[in-house]
């Protein structure tokens, strides 16, 4: 992406990095203009994969996995599509923040599938039973170092608090959800499962994170590739700023040696 128009230096991941935000034309920050939405390159396929699944991602925070029929769902929030949890067959949810809990989102779910399994720490669960959202649902009560199975597929359950965010905002609780032993939603968290990672769904902007933060968690994990959620408040010109540095080697991106890409919103792709 550039502008051409005289004075005005190129947006280059150099200048992004070196300039900030004055490198960016104002029309880009704003929305305006911006290029349209890359889709996903073709999806990695390792010598060793245990099950086929489908991978759409629903906005922000919000995944759905796609298994034999069977549909997961994670952390369904306010930012995340409309219709992300429809015709869900299970959800997983890893703590209480709106944008990844929403309250009309789940009781259509659980509406819609009178039993729905529901996934998640206790903190959700009794804000559910109070909520009555949940209504017709099963919830199940599950923290770190448990497991359980949903359409087939083995979750493992990792971590039990939020990232700080600040001195004196409470922590709440926050669970991640390994997939089949190869995919990792770690939620609010910067949580090491403490095995290999096939796919982290990695946190790009938040009130707990910054790039720095979320390129150490990734230098930690060393998972075989990356794809960015919780960049729902990003404009495009900075998900292009974020998807720069991420793909790129030093001197002008981050250097984590792991394989980046975007999917694109609301188009399922083969893992």
């Amino acid at each position: 992406m550039t502008d051409a128009r005289p004075g005005r230096p190129a947006v280059t991941r150099r200048n992004v990095l070196r300039l900030g935000g004055a490198a960016i034309p104002a029309a880009a920050l704003l929305g305006r203009d911006s290029p349209p939405a890359q889709a996903a390159p073709a999806p990695l396929r390792l010598a060793e994969k245990k099950t086929s699944m489908q991978l759409t991602w629903m906005g922000h925070s919000c995944i759905r996995i796609e298994q034999s029929g069977f549909v997961t769902v994670i952390d369904p929030g306010i930012l995340s599509a409309p219709g992300a949890a429809d015709g869900a067959d299970v959800l997983l949810i890893s703590h209480r923040h709106l944008d990844h809990y929403d309250t009309s989102k789940i009781a259509a779910a659980a509406a819609a599938r009178p039993g729905l399994p529901i996934w998640t720490n206790k903190e959700v669960a009794a804000l559910l039973e109070q909520s009555g959202a949940a209504s017709g649902a099963r919830v199940h009560v599950i923290g770190h170092g448990d497991a359980f199975e949903a359409g087939g597929l083995r979750v493992h359950c990792y971590g039990e608090w939020h990232a700080p965010i600040y001195p004196g905002i409470p922590q709440v609780r926050n669970t991640g959800f390994l997939v089949d032993g190869r995919l990792f939603h770690p939620g609010d968290a910067f949580t090491d499962p403490g095995v290999p990672v096939e796919l982290l769904l990695l946190q790009l902007i938040g009130f707990y994170t910054k790039t720095s933060l979320s390129a150490d968690y990734v230098k930690q994990l060393k998972p075989a590739r990356v794809a960015p959620v919780h960049d729902a408040t990003l404009t495009p010109a900075g998900q292009q700023g974020e998807d720069a540095v991420f793909s790129a080697d030093p001197p002008t991106g981050l250097g984590t040696g792991v394989p980046y890409f975007r999917p694109a919103p609301g188009v399922p792709f083969e893992f």
